[in-house]
């Protein structure tokens, strides 16, 4: 028997996004019409996560040919068959981590590398988990050129993962087909987990916070149906 497979850690060199970057007037009026249009009004109030949903660059985080549609309530595609997630559920999942800035935080499927920006200015340092290099590589660059650097991405699949340390909010930004709760385990008291599972069309979006005294209380958030995560699907031959 093997051990687990070592995670290849892909550091951006650059730890926070430049406070002096420069945006057009075009992207910053998108930006502000995302929040406004879409994420408000699907009930995030939270003020700092408004605040970094204007600040953060989406643009800067989508693949060239889909850069016209950068803020549209979509699901944008991305290489190896995966999505970024729509800015809708974005801002749900920041709102309902309450990340603050002594926060380590767990990214479960880092995708383009844009909730990882976001977290990285609300929290203190953020771990992305990515199973497909190409996209670990391109996240790794473009968090980079964003002047980012208190996130490191591992090009590991989370059935892998061993971590070194506890964190205070984990996130998964895929579906499972259960709930994950041995993730559970790599978080500190108070810890926060949010998971996405369940049988497609109809998967359950839950809060589950870790308490010494009380252990897991869970909230359900929303319901969606998001692709699952690789190796999280059902499996084959299970029904209803």
């Amino acid at each position: 028997m093997t051990g687990p497979r070592v995670p290849r850690t892909l550091r951006a060199p650059i730890t926070r996004l430049d406070q002096t970057m420069t945006i057009t007037s075009n992207s910053e009026r998108a930006r502000f019409n995302m929040v406004e249009q879409q994420v408000r009004p699907w009930e995030v109030l939270d003020f700092r996560v408004l605040e970094v949903l204007r600040q953060v660059p989406r643009e800067a985080y989508v693949p060239e040919r889909y850069q016209n549609v950068a803020y549209a309530d979509l699901a944008i595609p991305l290489p190896c068959g995966q999505h970024m997630l729509k800015p809708v559920h974005e801002g749900r999942i920041l709102q309902a981590l309450l990340v603050n800035d002594e926060d380590e935080v767990l990214l479960i499927g880092g995708g383009s590398g844009y909730l990882a920006a976001c977290l990285a200015k609300l929290g203190r340092a953020v771990t992305a988990l990515e199973p497909h290099l190409e996209l670990a590589q391109a996240a790794s660059l473009r968090l980079q050129q964003q002047h980012v650097r208190n996130v490191r991405f591992l090009n590991v699949d989370v059935s892998e993962f061993v971590p070194d340390r506890s964190f205070d909010a984990v996130a998964f930004t895929g579906a499972t087909w259960q709930r994950p709760d041995h993730a559970l385990r790599w978080l500190k008291p108070g810890g926060r987990l949010l998971t996405i599972h369940g049988l497609s069309p109809a998967q359950h979006v839950e809060l589950g916070t870790f308490t010494a005294s009380s252990g897991v209380l869970w909230t359900q958030l929303f319901e969606t149906d998001l692709p699952y995560l690789v190796g999280q699907e059902p499996p084959r031959d299970f029904t209803l």
